[in-house]
């Protein structure tokens, strides 16, 4: 199915308002390893996309290219109707800090800011940093009476949580989360999720990567990758 799901699900609307993303005919090479072989995707604005597939299968390639730290090595891709590709370093750093919201599972913390300091960080870049309205992200994800702490002194899940309070903090369009409940428990994963579904009723766009089939279940698309091609959309 792979040919067919790659080429049926560009429909060639890539400068349309209701699309986010638009990938055409994207391949990301590495040496002779084929990240990504030729992968066309619309996302949609307001959309929920999970994104399915083994280890290797070109996954986190995808992401990076969708968050703005990688490029293809073959074919275009638009986010909100402007081509990545014409944009210097400078203003690709713009996009990813005004309109991408990163979620990773390693969580990238700082380890010497607090919690609400690693949040503050996310918006020096962006703007003046707002203690109060950083507290207010902590306390949406229920981490406000922790934000003096440093994130040895968190759990996984409360590290997580930190990391979703800072890619919220900038109102992003879009956030891409990485594996975002493969280091929680069940009770931090539910947190989290029910979090994301806040997100997405208030028109946030969400793009997750899983292997976890309750959380790829949540969107409402899959697409599975294999060897770095989309071979289904569910």
């Amino acid at each position: 199915m792979s040919d067919t799901a790659q080429e049926n699900n560009f429909d060639g609307r890539g400068s349309g308002p209701e699309l986010i993303y638009s990938l055409q005919g994207v391949s990301r090479h590495y040496g002779d390893v084929k990240a990504l072989d030729n992968v066309s995707l619309d996302i949609r604005r307001g959309e929920w996309l999970s994104v399915v597939g083994p280890s290797g299968s070109g996954k986190s390639t995808l992401m990076n290219i969708l968050g703005c730290l990688d490029s293809p090595t073959e074919g275009l891709v638009l986010f909100e109707g402007e081509h990545l590709d014409k944009l210097g370093e400078a203003e690709l750093a713009l996009v990813r800090q005004r309109k991408v919201g990163l979620v990773f599972q390693q969580f990238h913390l700082v380890s010497h800011l607090t919690a609400l300091e690693n949040v503050m960080l996310a918006q020096y870049y962006h703007s003046v940093p707002d203690r109060a309205e950083a507290l207010e992200a902590l306390e949406r994800v229920g981490m406000g009476a922790r934000a003096t702490h440093l994130p040895r002194q968190l759990s996984g899940g409360e590290q997580q949580r930190v990391c979703v309070a800072r890619a919220l903090i900038n109102h992003p369009s879009v956030i891409l989360a990485d594996e975002p409940t493969g280091n929680l428990d069940e009770a931090n994963e539910k947190i989290v999720m029910d979090f994301f579904h806040q997100l997405h009723d208030a028109g946030t766009t969400l793009i997750v990567v899983t292997h976890d089939a309750q959380v790829a279940d949540q969107g409402q698309r899959q697409i599975i990758l294999e060897h770095g091609r989309i071979v289904q959309i569910v």
